[in-house]
């Protein structure tokens, strides 16, 4: 049993110093958080504990083996401090205590009254936490209930016989979130003892092998989980979707250059091909006609970038001089989305954009909307994530 005990002490601190240096080790990315400091995610816990005995000196007896009998159990407390090195793994140490009830073999055949088997003892558990609830369903910090097994082993003393006994312990913590601060807790424990846990020693020779030759104990623990310090997990940052991001800027940008270059050879062919005299009505006209681009963000309607509103805001203001329409055309990549789908998601990328035309003090009746649909017109492909304003 004392082997047993160091081995689980051994690994207990084991699983500490990994926990402290790892993010949660679960496959998918979604469960990835930051590992916080050392002095973060304590905690401490304050229970009403129902108690109750089954000793080894029962055995034989024909006694009824429910815990919950009343020459069995008693009502103590139990107190724990502890810390979460990542959501779903954790230590504590916790002590049970005071008062128990024991049947010992001079009570045999007696019937009992309350004082005749009291005994006071108290119990030292260190105790590995399995939050399977962040571990399976990944970490929220706004979850109501946590599902929490633990293992773990300790020292216990029985102060009216001056005995002490090692012993193993299991059980499931629930805890109900309160608040960042506080939680409601409800436990059910069980722990394995060597056999003078119960104050009656024995010789290494008349202990058989077994659970049923132990002494046992279980606990039914009501209380409250307080947390002390920094309570919550910070997830890591989602490199994909930062890179996706950067991406979606630098590709609005490029088709905003592509749509200039093309605008700038038209204009070029036309002064080649202008007699002086209209050069420069014609220039003003086409410059003004010069559609600019707006981006989407796949498979979204809202704009991706607000900067690019500065450059329709240019062309609006030549619009309204001159009270001309304006065409706004949605398009959608063909790459992604069904026709249907990107049909319907071109035509709302007109739409917000149109809306956001008469913000600027465009006429609703000089804005034409067009639905493009899904296209394939620009490279890369999310060029065609845009809608377009161009004067009529």
């Amino acid at each position: 049993m004392k082997k047993l005990l160091l081995a689980l002490a051994f690994a207990g601190i084991s699983v500490a110093g990994m926990a402290q240096n790892n993010e949660t080790n679960v496959p998918e990315m979604k469960y990835s958080v930051a590992t916080n400091s050392f002095w973060s995610n304590w905690f401490v816990q304050a229970n009403v504990a129902g108690t109750a005995f089954y000793s080894n000196e029962e055995q034989g007896w024909d006694l009824s083996k429910s815990p919950f009998k009343g020459f069995r159990n008693n009502l103590g407390f139990s107190v724990a401090v502890g810390k979460w090195f990542t959501p779903g793994i954790g230590l504590r140490t916790k002590f049970n205590g005071v008062w128990g009830r024991t049947v010992g073999a001079e009570a045999k055949g007696k019937e009992w009254s309350k004082d005749d088997n009291a005994n006071k003892y108290w119990t030292l558990n260190e105790q590995v936490l399995f939050n399977l609830s962040n571990l399976f369903c990944g970490y929220s910090d706004t979850r109501v209930w946590n599902f929490i097994p633990y293992f773990g082993g300790g020292i216990g003393r029985n102060m009216s016989a001056n005995t002490y006994a090692m012993g193993l312990s299991a059980g499931i913590l629930n805890t109900f979130r309160l608040s960042d601060r506080f939680a409601l807790n409800f436990e059910l424990g069980y722990s394995l003892w060597e056999t003078d846990m119960d104050g009656i020693s024995y010789g290494a020779c008349d202990v058989k092998s077994g659970p049923a030759s132990r002494d046992q104990m279980f606990n039914v623990e009501v209380g409250l989980t307080y947390n002390l310090g920094k309570t919550r997990w910070n997830k890591t940052p989602d490199v994909d979707a930062l890179k996706a991001l950067s991406q979606s800027q630098i590709d609005a940008l490029n088709a905003q250059l592509s749509d200039s270059q093309n605008e700038n050879a038209k204009l070029k062919n036309m002064l080649a091909n202008q007699k002086p005299a209209e050069t420069a009505t014609k220039v003003v006209k086409e410059i003004a006609a010069a559609p600019v681009s707006v981006f989407f963000n796949i498979g979204k309607s809202r704009i991706a970038s607000k900067k690019d509103l500065q450059n329709v805001k240019d062309l609006v203001e030549v619009a309204k001089a001159n009270n001309s329409k304006i065409v706004v055309t949605g398009y959608a990549d063909s790459k992604t989305g069904s026709a249907a789908f990107n049909k319907s998601l071109s035509q709302k990328r007109a739409d917000v954009v149109a809306n956001e035309l008469v913000k600027m003090g465009v006429n609703r009746d000089n804005i034409e909307v067009v639905a493009a649909g899904g296209v394939n017109t620009l490279s890369p492909v999310s060029y065609n994530r845009r809608a377009t304003v161009a004067i009529k």
